[in-house]
Order: C-alpha cells, then sequence, then structure tokens
C-alpha cells in the first residue's frame, strides 16, 4: 500500500435499467455507467461525495489498478488524512457518458447495429451527464449527497448537479470552472475538433478496428494542453532550454524542449483517449450555459447547497473572474457561498497539482458542520387545537419523542415530547396547551453544529427544532445526530 494512499481499487459498472432520455429528446438504451467508490456509506448513507473528472479525466480518481505506472488523478486529494478522507466519507467518481474508459460513448456498441456508434451516438451535454450519474446514485440508495466536488468539466457537473437536483446537494464545490463556456473556451475546443476530423484516417468517426486518427488526435491534446499551463509554468518547466543539443540546428526538427514535451504529451494521449469521445465532450462543454434570460443569477435561483467556490489566479482557461460571476449571482440569491482564490503558478492545471492548498481549503470547508448538514428535514408536525390522544397517535405512527406544534403558517408555536404525553396521562389532563412546551430553544440552519450541542447541554435536553429567519420549521436536529456525527468523524 502506497503511503496516505487507499491502495488497489477496482472498476465497476451500473447498467441504467430504462432509456436514458437526453436533453435533445435523443434516447440510449442499455447505458452503461463505470465507476469505482473509495470509503464506507455509513448507516444511514449521509456521508457520500461525488466526484466529478475533467475532459480527460475518468473513473479512476484514486488509488491504484493493477500494473499501474501512478495512481488515479486526483489521489493527492483521496484517501486516508487527506481533504476527501476515506475513513470518514464515502467517495463516488464516474466516467461520464460519452465518454471511452467504461462508460456508454461513441466507441461503444451500438446494441441496434452491433457495431460501434461511431457518429451515431447522439450529442449529450453536462445535464445528461448529470442526470445519468444521479440514476446511478439512486441505485446506490443515496438521498442525498454530502458533496459534488470537481474541476474544470468537473465542475460544470456540480453546478448543474445543484440546478438540476438542488435538494440532492448539501455542499457543491466547483474548482477552476465557469457559469457557461465563453468563445474563448469555444474557439479552442473547435480547434481541437478541426484538428480530429482533418485527419485523413478519421473517417466521419467510422474507423473502429482501423488505423486511428492519431495525428488529428494528438494535436488537438498539444493545442488543449497548452491552455492547462500558464505562462509562468512553462518558463519555470521549459524556458528556452534545447532538447540534447547546444546550438541551433536551423531547421524544422524538435530542437526546444517544450516541443518534445508537447509532442509526447500529445502521442500518450492517443494511446488511452478516443478521438470521437474528445468531439463529443468537447461539444458538451461548448453547450453548457446555465444563464436563463441572459442572467446567470436567474438561472441559480433555486440552487439550495453550500457552496465554496475556488479558482486559481494564473489559470487563463478559466479564470478567476468567471468564478468571481458565479460568486456573485449566488450571492444575489442569499446563497451559502465561499470563495477562495489560490495563489499557483501551474495555470489551470492547478487544481490536479496544488495538493497542499487546496488539502487545507477543502477540509476547512467539509469539516465545518453547520446544524442545516445534519438536522432531519422532513418532520412531522401537528397545528394547533389538536387533542392530546391524536398527538400521541402521531408520536406512535412516526416513532418519534419530539414533536413541534406549529401555526397555521407553519411557525413555531411549542413542542410536545413524549415525556409530556406521559405527564399528560399521570395528570389526567387533556389540554396540549397545559403540557407543551411553550418558550422552545431553537436551532437555526447556519448556527455550528457545535452551538446547537451546548444548547442541548446547558438545557439537558435531547432535540432541538430548527427555525428559519420566520420562525417557521424546517427541521429537527437531536442530540443523536451529533453523537453519531461524533463517532464518524
Amino acid at each position: 500500500m502506497k503511503y496516505k494512499s487507499i491502495g488497489n481499487v477496482e472498476i465497476q459498472y451500473y447498467q441504467i435499467p430504462e432509456e436514458l432520455v437526453l436533453e435533445s429528446g435523443k434516447k440510449i438504451k442499455d447505458v452503461t455507467l463505470a465507476y469505482e467508490t473509495y470509503g464506507t456509506l455509513n448507516w444511514d448513507k449521509s456521508n457520500a461525495i461525488l466526484v466529478c473528472h475533467a475532459l480527460t479525466g475518468d473513473a479512476h480518481a484514486a488509488g491504484w489498478h493493477e500494473g499501474d505506472r501512478k495512481p488515479g488523478w486526483w489521489d493527492i486529494i483521496i484517501g486516508p488524512g487527506k481533504a476527501l478522507d476515506t475513513r470518514k466519507y464515502f467517495i463516488i467518481c464516474s466516467n461520464v457518458i460519452g465518454g471511452c474508459k467504461g462508460s456508454t460513448g461513441p466507441s461503444s456498441i451500438n446494441p441496434d447495429t452491433g457495431e460501434p456508434y461511431g457518429l451515431d451516438f447522439p450529442v449529450v451535454t453536462i445535464k445528461d451527464m448529470v442526470n445519468a450519474q444521479k440514476k446511478l446514485i439512486d441505485y446506490m440508495g443515496i438521498s442525498k449527497l454530502l458533496a459534488v466536488i470537481g474541476g474544470s468539466m468537473g465542475g460544470l457537473q456540480v453546478l448543474q448537479w445543484s440546478v438540476s437536483y438542488p435538494d440532492m446537494v448539501k455542499k457543491a464545490i466547483p474548482i477552476a470552472t465557469a457559469g457557461y463556456s465563453t468563445p474563448q473556451q469555444i474557439a479552442f475546443n473547435e480547434v481541437g475538433r478541426i484538428a480530429i476530423v482533418s485527419d485523413p484516417n478519421w473517417n466521419s468517426g467510422n474507423y473502429y478496428g482501423e488505423k486511428q486518427p492519431t495525428h488529428g488526435l494528438a494535436l488537438a491534446r498539444m493545442i488543449g494542453h497548452i491552455t492547462y499551463l500558464s505562462d509562468h509554468s512553462m518558463h519555470q518547466k521549459f524556458g528556452r532550454r534545447l532538447r540534447d543539443k547546444n546550438e541551433y540546428d536551423f531547421d524544422f526538427s524538435r530542437e526546444f524542449e517544450v516541443e518534445s514535451y508537447l509532442h509526447y504529451q500529445g502521442l500518450t494521449f492517443t494511446e488511452r483517449f478516443d478521438a470521437n469521445s474528445y468531439l463529443y465532450l468537447t461539444k458538451a462543454i461548448d453547450y453548457f450555459d446555465l444563464t436563463e434570460n441572459s442572467s446567470l443569477a436567474e438561472g441559480l435561483k433555486n440552487v439550495e447547497a453550500k457552496f465554496l467556490m475556488i479558482s486559481f489566479t494564473s489559470d487563463w482557461l478559466y479564470p478567476p473572474y468567471q468564478l468571481r460571476e458565479i460568486v456573485m449571482s449566488l450571492s444575489a440569491n442569499n446563497a451559502d457561498v465561499t470563495y477562495r482564490e489560490i495563489e499557483s503558478n501551474y495555470g489551470h492545471d492547478s487544481f490536479l497539482l496544488e495538493s497542499g492548498q487546496l488539502n487545507y481549503v477543502l477540509n476547512n470547508f467539509l469539516s465545518h458542520t453547520y446544524v442545516s448538514d445534519i438536522m432531519i428535514e422532513d418532520i412531522a408536525t401537528i397545528k394547533e387545537g389538536i387533542s392530546i390522544d391524536e398527538a400521541a397517535r402521531v408520536m406512535f405512527e412516526k416513532e418519534i419523542t419530539h414533536l413541534p406544534l406549529v401555526s397555521s403558517d407553519s411557525k413555531l408555536v411549542g413542542l410536545v415530547t413524549s415525556w409530556d404525553i406521559s405527564k399528560s396521562i399521570a395528570l389526567k389532563s387533556d389540554n396540549l396547551d397545559e403540557i407543551m412546551t411553550k418558550n422552545v430553544v431553537t436551532a437555526r440552519p447556519d448556527e455550528p453544529i457545535e452551538k446547537a450541542a451546548e444548547k442541548m447541554e446547558s438545557k439537558d435536553i435531547s432535540a432541538l427544532p430548527v427555525v428559519d429567519e420566520n420562525k417557521r420549521v424546517i427541521g429537527l436536529v437531536t442530540s443523536e445526530d451529533i453523537s453519531r456525527l461524533i463517532e464518524e468523524f
């Protein structure tokens, strides 16, 4: 086992039982998602974190496969003692649809023809990728994700999760990403696609089993890779150094180290990635746009998650201003958002390389627990005027010991406990108003969980109704919830 690594891992596969309906209206059947998991899902399935990969990533985010020369692409973040600590969290990472690393994409076999899809594969969007992931999460029986996190194209998926399934995401961490693709980003993607389709071996996407369009795909990768670096990192990594020589040859051979590096990146990329998948995934990025009526704030108006937005100073593919625009749009909707701009010279690749700063920032955000993170949201309440017998029946049927009494507009009036019901029998009282607690100690959803625990201890109580700024009951937090949190974390 490698130091601070989760060790050897295996890829798993999930086949979606029904057809996947795409944003375009087209459908795909027999869709397979390749995925990996790390850590253990706790008893109430509340510690699951979904990791979303970038353009050329895959499900292998951490640990080692047999024969690997290096670990998963985010091994610096995932594992014992790291920000995504597998002793605390259950980490899930799946390869997106349209990809080529185990999930259904253009290189997969079309069940209607028995041949690879090629360009018969329908165009997919970031929303389609998220919808497929949602089916995997449902299959695992997880009703709410503790967090969704990802960088670059992974960050687009995080944002889409928070919009498409707001009630399923507690914490959202988009890194080095944007609320919509800009003309410059679309332009770079188009140049990469033109490089691929111009390769004489591309054959309109029907190259499977034949010569591969390696030259075009390598060129696309070289173009893309330049955008992942920064001017400073290229100076630092290569400078103007020549490769294995001290003088110019005055010809068109690869003389500079940076030239050799780009060719190497292009060549090795063709050994692990499908050219058609590159076309489909870059197109999905181009289509990404969360604005509504030209307003990003409007597009993000229904999000419920707490956000941590992370950008990097030297990233010119997804520059910090794009993250700050998302922050402002979330703030306009009174969303809970934190922004961190990390000083780094690595450019867009910073989210894959800045292990120290990322682990620190992510760990602080994930470990800072609020009442809303653990409160029970779907709770039973009773209205004013109800009888003690009716209150007792609700408690018995729901198997609960604390029952908030609310007004017609859901504002907290009092709290009835199982102890109160027992007291009413002893006192032979049939008036709920006589036995319930009226001066109820409450918690706010944005309170640190430590503060709620102090209230319970000082008042010797075992549960607190959670109320919003208008005193409406929105949940309940119990000493049992807090004890479980302490045991797990």
